[in-house]
């Protein structure tokens, strides 16, 4: 196969999970300028995250886009400092980068401004999963989301052109909300790598051992912790409702998109009665829009 075919699929292969997320990413109803620039902020996030993941099944050919030694395939951390390497290259004058999905990318940095900060901070939340694989606070959970969730939100007003430090604020507790809801959701596959995104404070204080983590569904005591992260997560969302708000026309419906899908997670997890480890709960495509309804109408 030619290599052009090679890294089309391979972008493809990405942009793919979009449809597996909580939220709508890139919806059909904005303008055609801002989906494309979503969805290359979109590729970049999913990629990282897959390296971070050690996900990649074509990793040897990610490596070669890089410009990385053969080595590095098989070193999630070799292989996210030549994928940082690589994103330099869009903000350094004369340089082009290698990857396909960097290259998309580098067409939005350039049409809307964007600045390296959010995207660095992506990359050093997969090296820290790489490093860190326990959260002792649920202050040291939230500083982690500061970097593996809340440059999406603040990439979104900027591609949109609607980034105030109050919006800023506001998207920060939105994301910051889905990222815990997703970890809520994950917890058997986070557990498989090793990782456990619930405060070792709370699991102490629910009298959650790692071992209840792993078993076929949930006892009392981790239901009651998931319980309590899923509202911490709730509040979270309420906090940064206002947002939707601030906004007008189609954007309006993409954030109160943004919301509703953590909402819709959140009421999810509930009605599995917080037992999140045979399955990750999944909203409906009914709850989901039910809830943005209820967003749009200023409901909590």
């Amino acid at each position: 196969m030619a290599t052009d075919d090679l890294r089309l699929r391979d972008a493809s292969a990405v942009l793919a999970k979009a449809a597996d997320e909580n939220f709508p990413v890139a919806p059909f109803f904005l303008p055609r300028a801002w989906r494309e620039d979503l969805m290359a902020v979109y590729g970049f996030a999913r990629l990282v995250d897959d390296i971070g993941d050690s996900d990649l099944d074509r990793s040897a050919a990610h490596a070669r886009y890089l410009g990385a030694g053969p080595d590095a395939a098989g070193d999630p951390l070799a292989l996210l400092d030549a994928f940082e390497a690589d994103l330099r290259r869009i903000f350094t004058a004369g340089q082009e980068p290698g990857h396909p999905l960097l290259r998309t990318l580098a067409a939005t940095v350039r049409r809307r401004d964007l600045t390296p900060e959010p995207f660095l901070g992506l990359i050093a939340a997969n090296r820290q999963d790489q490093l860190v694989t326990r959260y002792e606070t649920y202050d040291d959970l939230v500083a982690y989301c500061e970097l593996s969730a809340n440059p999406v939100g603040r990439l979104v007003l900027a591609i949109t052109g609607t980034a105030t430090p109050e919006r800023v604020r506001l998207s920060d507790a939105v994301c910051t909300a889905l990222q815990i809801v997703e970890h809520l959701q994950d917890v058997p596959e986070d557990l498989a790598r090793d990782r456990i995104y619930l405060p070792a404070e709370d699991m102490k204080r629910f009298h959650v051992q790692e071992r209840d983590l792993a078993a076929p569904t949930a006892g009392a005591s981790v239901r009651a912790l998931v319980a309590f992260e899923a509202e911490r997560a709730r509040r979270l969302l309420n906090e940064g409702t206002p947002l939707v708000g601030s906004v007008h026309g189609r954007l309006k419906l993409l954030l109160a998109g943004f919301v509703a899908g953590g909402r819709a997670a959140v009421s999810a997890i509930a009605a599995a009665g917080f037992d999140v480890l045979p399955r990750p709960p999944k909203p409906t495509r009914t709850r989901t829009l039910r809830e943005v309804g209820a967003v749009l109408r200023g409901e909590g």
